[in-house]
């Protein structure tokens, strides 16, 4: 049972996941270059992590949405395999067209680095450790999350509960206050079971003892337990 972290030029939290998965949720991580073509025959889960792939050319995510292994990701997910994209990783995804909607820089023009309030909204086998509508609060830090679907697609995400978090911070139109992130998405559910989540704020930054609150550790610990219920199933 391994979790792989997929590493990409300028990705700079896969070693954060890795401690998480390792340390917090007691399970084996393994970093896999994006390079390759396939992904390692133990892979149970798969976490893209955050930073800046490829310098954030083009659009963020757009040349790591193109790598060697992307394929093999895909090919993961549409057989059920959890996935959990963190910032840059949502971004990625996005690009892919694993996840719908684009993130657009902030609204403001600024890179946000702090701490913000989120709500749980979504439907996963990913987020089943939290209770409905639970408040939690994550880090985030980027300049580029600024969620963007367009109206139908927003609809969809709201009526099939595939919205898996909102800030709670809003400005008067119900958008982010932080970012303007349209309805104040700050993650999404995708994947043919509901087994893929992407989300701006970084869970693995508040997990650990050290962290100070473990308000990430359920969606990583959820994401073990998925895993393993696969594997028995």
């Amino acid at each position: 049972m391994t979790v792989v972290v997929v590493t990409f030029p300028g990705s700079n939290c896969d070693r954060d996941c890795i401690t998480a998965v390792v340390e917090g949720a007691h399970g084996a991580a393994l970093r896999v270059f994006h390079k390759e073509h396939e992904l390692p025959e133990t892979t149970t889960a798969v976490i893209l992590p955050g930073g800046f792939s490829f310098g954030d050319y083009l659009r963020c995510g757009a040349m790591a949405a193109r790598s060697n292994l992307m394929p093999a990701i895909q090919r993961f997910v549409d057989a059920g395999g959890p996935v959990v994209g963190i910032c840059n990783g949502f971004q990625i995804l996005c690009e892919a067209g694993v996840l719908p909607g684009a993130l657009l820089r902030n609204r403001d023009g600024r890179f946000h680095c702090e701490e913000v309030e989120l709500e749980v909204s979504g439907d996963s086998p990913l987020l089943v450790a939290y209770q409905r509508n639970e408040n939690i609060v994550l880090p985030i830090a980027h300049g580029e999350g600024n969620y963007f679907a367009d109206d139908d697609t927003i609809a969809l995400l709201e009526r099939e509960r595939r919205i898996a978090f909102r800030y709670v911070a809003r400005d008067e139109q119900g958008h982010g206050a932080i970012n303007g992130a349209k309805k104040a998405i700050a993650g999404v559910v995708g994947g043919p079971q509901r087994n893929v989540i992407g989300l701006m704020p970084h869970p693995e930054r508040r997990s650990l003892d050290l962290h100070g609150a473990d308000d990430g550790m359920p969606l990583l610990e959820a994401l073990l337990s998925y895993s393993e219920h696969r594997r028995h199933s």
